[in-house]
Protein backbone atom coordinates (compact mmCIF):
# COMPACT_ATOMS: atom_id res chain seq x y z
CA UNK A 1 0.00 0.00 0.00
CA UNK A 2 1.78 2.61 1.57
CA UNK A 3 2.40 5.65 -0.95
CA UNK A 4 -0.30 4.19 -3.49
CA UNK A 5 -3.36 5.47 -1.20
CA UNK A 6 -4.92 7.78 -3.37
CA UNK A 7 -8.16 8.73 -2.63
CA UNK A 8 -10.51 9.86 -4.65
CA UNK A 9 -12.29 13.07 -2.73
CA UNK A 10 -9.54 15.82 -1.82
CA UNK A 11 -11.95 17.59 0.27
CA UNK A 12 -12.88 14.57 2.29
CA UNK A 13 -9.47 13.84 2.86
CA UNK A 14 -8.35 17.31 4.22
CA UNK A 15 -11.69 16.89 6.63
CA UNK A 16 -10.34 13.81 7.55
CA UNK A 17 -6.65 14.64 8.00
CA UNK A 18 -7.56 17.75 9.52
CA UNK A 19 -9.72 16.15 12.06
CA UNK A 20 -6.52 13.77 12.99
CA UNK A 21 -4.28 16.46 14.07
CA UNK A 22 -1.28 13.84 14.97
CA UNK A 23 1.99 13.87 13.52
CA UNK A 24 2.27 10.01 13.71
CA UNK A 25 -0.23 10.16 10.82
CA UNK A 26 1.24 12.63 8.96
CA UNK A 27 4.21 11.42 9.51
CA UNK A 28 4.05 7.90 7.40
CA UNK A 29 1.29 6.68 5.10
CA UNK A 30 -1.90 5.63 6.54
CA UNK A 31 -2.66 2.15 6.75
CA UNK A 32 -6.16 0.83 5.14
CA UNK A 33 -7.10 0.45 8.12
CA UNK A 34 -6.79 4.15 9.89
CA UNK A 35 -8.26 5.22 6.51
CA UNK A 36 -11.24 2.69 7.75
CA UNK A 37 -11.48 4.24 10.88
CA UNK A 38 -10.87 8.13 9.36
CA UNK A 39 -14.14 7.46 7.61
CA UNK A 40 -16.14 6.23 10.81
CA UNK A 41 -15.00 8.61 12.35
CA UNK A 42 -16.14 11.50 9.80
CA UNK A 43 -19.54 10.16 9.01
CA UNK A 44 -20.22 11.13 11.84
CA UNK A 45 -20.18 14.74 10.73
CA UNK A 46 -21.75 13.83 7.09
CA UNK A 47 -25.06 12.08 8.33
CA UNK A 48 -27.81 13.71 9.94
CA UNK A 49 -29.91 11.51 12.68
CA UNK A 50 -33.38 11.76 13.45
CA UNK A 51 -34.40 14.56 16.25
CA UNK A 52 -35.31 11.67 18.50
CA UNK A 53 -31.88 9.76 17.96
CA UNK A 54 -31.03 9.98 20.50
CA UNK A 55 -33.24 11.78 23.09
CA UNK A 56 -30.74 13.15 24.87
CA UNK A 57 -28.58 15.65 22.47
CA UNK A 58 -25.42 16.46 25.02
CA UNK A 59 -25.23 12.16 24.47
CA UNK A 60 -22.23 10.75 23.41
CA UNK A 61 -21.98 9.53 20.11
CA UNK A 62 -21.48 5.69 19.85
CA UNK A 63 -19.58 4.24 17.16
CA UNK A 64 -20.20 0.05 18.00
CA UNK A 65 -17.71 -2.63 16.47
CA UNK A 66 -19.15 -5.74 16.49
CA UNK A 67 -16.26 -8.75 15.75
CA UNK A 68 -12.44 -8.90 15.49
CA UNK A 69 -10.84 -5.93 12.85
CA UNK A 70 -8.26 -3.78 13.55
CA UNK A 71 -10.35 -0.56 12.27
CA UNK A 72 -11.52 -0.85 15.89
CA UNK A 73 -8.10 -0.45 17.40
CA UNK A 74 -7.14 1.94 14.98
CA UNK A 75 -10.78 3.86 15.22
CA UNK A 76 -9.98 3.52 19.56
CA UNK A 77 -6.60 5.42 18.78
CA UNK A 78 -8.43 8.35 16.85
CA UNK A 79 -11.30 8.89 18.82
CA UNK A 80 -9.39 9.09 22.23
CA UNK A 81 -10.14 12.65 23.37
CA UNK A 82 -12.26 13.87 20.87
CA UNK A 83 -15.67 14.91 20.40
CA UNK A 84 -17.75 15.64 17.20
CA UNK A 85 -19.85 18.69 16.70
CA UNK A 86 -19.59 18.89 20.72
CA UNK A 87 -20.96 15.86 21.64
CA UNK A 88 -18.33 13.50 23.13
CA UNK A 89 -17.50 10.10 20.97
CA UNK A 90 -17.58 6.52 22.66
CA UNK A 91 -16.32 3.65 21.09
CA UNK A 92 -18.16 0.16 22.06
CA UNK A 93 -16.85 -3.45 21.35
CA UNK A 94 -19.91 -5.36 20.92
CA UNK A 95 -21.03 -9.16 20.53
CA UNK A 96 -23.49 -10.09 17.97
CA UNK A 97 -25.99 -11.17 20.69
CA UNK A 98 -25.74 -7.53 22.24
CA UNK A 99 -28.42 -4.36 22.16
CA UNK A 100 -26.86 -2.84 19.18
CA UNK A 101 -29.47 -0.09 18.86
CA UNK A 102 -27.60 1.72 21.55
CA UNK A 103 -24.64 3.01 18.69
CA UNK A 104 -25.07 5.41 15.95
CA UNK A 105 -22.94 3.44 13.92
CA UNK A 106 -22.40 0.03 13.98
CA UNK A 107 -19.37 -1.49 12.07
CA UNK A 108 -19.55 -4.93 11.38
CA UNK A 109 -15.97 -6.82 10.62
CA UNK A 110 -15.37 -9.83 8.73
CA UNK A 111 -15.33 -12.15 11.36
CA UNK A 112 -18.98 -11.82 11.48
CA UNK A 113 -20.36 -12.24 8.25
CA UNK A 114 -22.73 -15.17 9.64
CA UNK A 115 -23.91 -13.24 12.02
CA UNK A 116 -24.90 -10.42 9.24
CA UNK A 117 -28.19 -10.97 8.65
CA UNK A 118 -29.17 -11.45 12.31
CA UNK A 119 -27.59 -8.36 13.07
CA UNK A 120 -29.89 -6.25 10.89
CA UNK A 121 -32.93 -7.79 11.47
CA UNK A 122 -32.37 -6.93 15.11
CA UNK A 123 -32.00 -3.30 13.85
CA UNK A 124 -34.46 -3.21 11.54
CA UNK A 125 -36.70 0.20 12.14
CA UNK A 126 -33.54 1.57 14.33
CA UNK A 127 -31.82 4.54 12.96
CA UNK A 128 -28.20 3.00 13.28
CA UNK A 129 -25.89 3.45 10.27
CA UNK A 130 -24.25 0.01 9.73
CA UNK A 131 -20.98 -0.28 7.88
CA UNK A 132 -18.88 -3.14 7.30
CA UNK A 133 -15.84 -3.88 5.17
CA UNK A 134 -16.83 -7.14 3.78
CA UNK A 135 -17.57 -8.13 0.06
CA UNK A 136 -21.78 -7.67 -0.87
CA UNK A 137 -22.46 -6.21 2.33
CA UNK A 138 -24.87 -3.68 0.69
CA UNK A 139 -26.64 -6.54 -1.08
CA UNK A 140 -27.12 -8.50 1.97
CA UNK A 141 -29.24 -5.23 3.27
CA UNK A 142 -26.30 -3.15 5.01
CA UNK A 143 -25.85 0.44 4.12
CA UNK A 144 -22.17 1.48 3.63
CA UNK A 145 -19.62 -0.81 2.25
CA UNK A 146 -16.30 0.09 2.44
CA UNK A 147 -14.04 -1.89 -0.03
CA UNK A 148 -10.99 -2.11 -1.55
CA UNK A 149 -10.01 -0.82 -5.05
CA UNK A 150 -6.37 -0.27 -6.43
CA UNK A 151 -4.92 0.21 -2.63
CA UNK A 152 -7.57 2.56 -2.23
CA UNK A 153 -10.96 2.36 0.14
CA UNK A 154 -13.84 2.91 -1.49
CA UNK A 155 -16.99 3.44 -0.15
CA UNK A 156 -20.25 2.39 -1.29
CA UNK A 157 -24.15 3.68 -0.08
CA UNK A 158 -27.18 2.43 0.04
CA UNK A 159 -29.27 5.70 0.05
CA UNK A 160 -32.23 3.18 0.20
CA UNK A 161 -31.53 1.54 3.15
CA UNK A 162 -30.16 4.57 4.68
CA UNK A 163 -33.51 6.69 4.03
CA UNK A 164 -35.39 3.53 5.43
CA UNK A 165 -33.12 4.41 8.88
CA UNK A 166 -34.49 8.21 9.04
CA UNK A 167 -30.54 9.09 7.57
CA UNK A 168 -30.12 11.71 5.67
CA UNK A 169 -26.71 11.34 4.14
CA UNK A 170 -24.72 14.41 3.02
CA UNK A 171 -24.74 15.35 -0.27
CA UNK A 172 -20.52 16.11 0.13
CA UNK A 173 -20.81 12.05 1.41
CA UNK A 174 -22.32 11.01 -1.75
CA UNK A 175 -20.06 12.56 -3.77
CA UNK A 176 -17.48 10.73 -2.45
CA UNK A 177 -18.81 7.15 -2.98
CA UNK A 178 -17.84 5.40 -5.26
CA UNK A 179 -21.07 3.97 -5.98
CA UNK A 180 -24.90 4.94 -4.49
CA UNK A 181 -27.37 2.54 -4.80
CA UNK A 182 -31.11 2.70 -3.84
CA UNK A 183 -32.60 -0.61 -2.88
CA UNK A 184 -36.20 -0.74 -2.60
CA UNK A 185 -37.70 -2.55 0.69
CA UNK A 186 -39.46 -5.82 -0.26
CA UNK A 187 -42.76 -5.86 0.77
CA UNK A 188 -44.59 -9.08 2.06
CA UNK A 189 -47.84 -9.96 -0.25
Amino acid sequence: MGPRIVFAAVPFVIAILSLMNCTRYAAQSATEYQVKAAYLFNFLKFVEWPQDSPPDPQAKWVIGIVGDSPVGTELSKLAEGRNVLGRDLQIKKLQAADNLRSCNILFISETERKHVPAILTALRGSSVMTVADMDKFIESGGMVELGMDDARVRVTIDVGATDRAHLKISSKLLALARAVTATVKKTDN
